[in-house]
């Protein structure tokens, strides 16, 4: 694409309204997700007494904090396509183990599907818009 057709392009892009409830939902989503995955296998209910190593599955979590915290649309989707690991996990050990392990793995799937409906629909928005925009480019073009 020229410059000019870019400038064009987004100059007649629709704008924006970005809906930070939804955002902040995402990220409070998430923040409770490490922490839940920490508690549970090092002090709640770990695996082996005394923790396991299954608390590495927090770190991908944290990798993702930063940029949901900024609200980077990059890291907000594919953070809500990691969270669908967590999901698994979630019904898997929900349906498997017993006692307290169960339950959290209910308020893990729980709180991954938070995460992944207010990143949606954060992005949803931005991503209407793009395809809009693309799409006028393209009959500007023609």
């Amino acid at each position: 694409m020229t410059a000019a057709r870019a400038d064009r392009a987004s100059a007649a892009a629709p704008a924006v309204v970005a809906r930070t409830h939804w955002a902040r939902g995402a990220a409070f989503a998430l923040v409770a997700l490490i922490v839940l995955s920490v508690a549970w296998e090092c002090w709640l209910a770990p695996l082996r007494p005394g923790g396991s190593a299954f608390v590495l599955k927090a770190v991908p979590l944290v990798c993702a904090l930063p940029g949901v915290w900024r609200r980077k649309l990059y890291t907000l989707q594919w953070a809500s396509m990691l969270v669908l690991l967590y999901m698994a996990e979630g019904i898997v050990r929900g349906m498997t183990d017993g006692g307290p392990s169960a339950r959290l793995a209910w308020i893990e799937l729980a709180l991954a599907a938070a995460f992944l409906v207010c990143a949606l629909a954060y992005v949803a928005p931005f991503k209407r818009a793009s395809r809009a925009a693309r799409r006028k480019a393209q009959t500007v073009s023609e």
